[in-house]
């Protein structure tokens, strides 16, 4: 019998790489670990899958690969029977141990701006430890905001502090919720990541599935659960409450101007804001808060039949229950010295409206945990440096907001994304009708020629990079798939710097910069694992200032 917990015995056997193949019955995996171990069934007492992936490189004969933690009658001797072999040693601790605890909350309690992945951990971690945070987040709780959002998709109607960017579960709530990440992890922060979304409801199986993810609707809900938890630790979240201005006097952070309005003393002010609160990036920047440009990636949304990158991916295994969905992750670097790559690539997704801004048009995507729309979607996009826009540290964000006007012009200023055919692109010219691929984005797409809607080097290199991406995947450069414009919020186009070692602004005591806003992060896991360090830095200091 397989029992699955979320946190591991210290003294437990970790079994690598065991391979089976993909229609295996359920009693191979136990035997198979008995005969790597060399042990009988009656000195086995139970075993854990710490990780599934799978291996399809040969379509035709897809190899599940596992992790498995095992605990036998006298794992000292089986560890020693088995000593010199690579598969096999002691299963890590990845349980987490806060840095430190107050029974009494400071009478300034630390502040969090904003309630994405970053905030939501920082503020769950500083109420666990018992410092009873406050958490200011701009926009409006999930469920409000979800209604905000879809009156965007079907009545083109934005609001500006209610959206795909900003509210409760910040940008990552509509999203494919993926939950993997290639950030080093020494610590397993991210193991405690996923456990509090279990806790809050996510399946189980994100524990040990090698590509986790939760989807839309069931982040909804673990969102709320989480906030309710931290509320019950002493935490408190206040939506629709916008920072407008920093109070920094001699390089230290000595409050908060709210909604123009109410002033809130804090020294201690985590800032996670997410990539899209441009407002809040210059008002940072006016306060003399060190900031600097950085690169990152403009492109377009790209969307197939999922059914052909099933085939592509995994043959005639397509459509197997483990596997799922199919997925890719694709790169390119074209001759002009651009690199083109896929991301947050949504199997069994939709394209969606991502504007923050009246006037503008943004693409994004997002996936239900399903995974069962008729299309697949990614972003093709081409990676830019501050040497493409050198004038000032947020001439970034200028880039971004040209691009978007630029679409929404295209699309007919009516919230309709620009669109073209894949072959029309590559054939350079302006597309006319649909084919067999059905655009999924709302409100609706304009055809037109999206050459116009990127800088002549980033069209030149994907249009090069599309063909070749055919390559690895057969039917990615079919006649009929939709690109969508315009895709520019692939992450941060700043840095808000901060010492290594406290994780404090580099000039300004008391603010921590942290997660995708402040270029620290991408995605909900990276985010969610920044939050985390982010809070303990926090407690540390205010236990430190405590002692002083």
């Amino acid at each position: 019998m397989i029992h699955r917990y979320l946190e591991y015995c210290t003294y437990m056997l970790r079994l690598t790489d065991i391979q089976l193949p993909l229609d295996h019955p359920e009693p191979a995996l136990k035997a198979a670990i008995l005969h790597a171990l060399g042990i009988n069934e009656q000195e086995l007492v139970s075993f854990t899958i710490f990780r599934r992936g799978y291996d399809a490189r040969k379509k035709s004969a897809i190899i599940l690969t596992y992790t498995i933690d095992v605990e036998t009658t006298n794992n000292e001797k089986v560890l020693a029977r088995n000593a010199g072999k690579p598969r096999i040693g002691l299963t890590p601790d990845t349980s987490y141990r806060f840095v430190t605890h107050t029974e009494q909350a400071p009478e300034q309690r630390p502040v969090v701006i904003g309630f994405g992945p970053c905030g939501l951990f920082a503020g769950l971690i500083l109420a666990q430890m018992g410092f009873r945070p406050i958490i200011l987040e701009r926009g409006k709780a999930v469920r409000e905001r979800t209604k905000d959002t879809w009156g965007l998709w079907r009545k083109r109607e934005l609001e500006p502090e209610s959206n795909v960017q900003f509210g409760e579960g910040g940008a990552g709530t509509f999203s494919d919720g993926k939950l993997y990440s290639q950030i080093k992890d020494p610590k397993h922060y991210g193991r405690k990541v996923l456990t509090e979304f279990v806790k809050a409801g996510a399946p189980e199986e994100i524990m040990y599935v090698s590509k986790p993810h939760i989807g839309t609707f069931r982040l909804v809900k673990m969102i709320e659960e989480m906030r309710t938890n931290i509320e019950a630790l002493g935490g408190e979240i206040r939506f629709q409450q916008k920072v407008t201005d920093i109070d920094i006097q001699d390089g230290q952070v000595r409050g908060l101007h709210v909604n123009d309005g109410e002033y809130i003393k804090a020294d201690h002010v985590v800032l996670a804001i997410g990539h899209s609160a441009r407002d809040t990036f210059n008002m940072v920047h006016q306060r003399g808060v060190y900031v600097e440009a950085k690169p990152f990636s403009i492109g377009f949304r790209i969307e197939h039949p999922q059914s052909i990158i099933d085939q592509a991916r995994f043959g005639p295994n397509a459509g197997n229950e483990i596997l799922g969905a199919a997925d890719y992750k694709l790169v390119h670097h074209a001759k002009n010295g651009r690199s083109v790559y896929s991301f947050c690539m949504c199997p069994g997704g939709t394209v969606v409206a991502a504007a923050s801004e009246p006037g503008r048009v943004v693409t994004n995507g997002m996936s239900q945990y399903s995974r069962n729309e008729r299309n697949a979607n990614s972003a093709i996009v081409v990676g830019i440096t501050p040497e493409d826009y050198p004038e000032h540290p947020l001439a970034g964000i200028d880039l971004q907001r040209k691009l978007e006007e630029l679409a929404y012009e295209m699309g007919g200023k009516n919230y309709n994304a620009p669109g073209q055919l894949v072959g029309d692109f590559l054939a350079k010219r302006a597309s006319t009708e649909l084919g067999d691929v059905i655009p999924s984005y709302k409100p609706g797409i304009t055809l037109c020629d999206l050459a116009a809607a990127l800088p002549a080097f980033a069209v030149e290199a994907m249009r090069e990079a599309i063909p070749a991406f055919d390559k690895q995947i057969k039917g990615f450069a079919m006649k009929d798939a939709i690109l969508t414009g315009v895709e520019t919020r692939t992450s941060s186009p700043i840095r808000i710097k901060r010492h290594d070692d406290t994780l404090q602004s580099l000039n300004t005591k008391g603010l921590y910069p942290a997660g995708e806003g402040a270029g620290y992060a991408g995605g909900i896991l990276s985010a969610a694992v920044d939050g985390i360090k982010i809070a303990e830095a926090v407690a540390l200091d205010i236990q430190q200032a405590i002692k002083n």
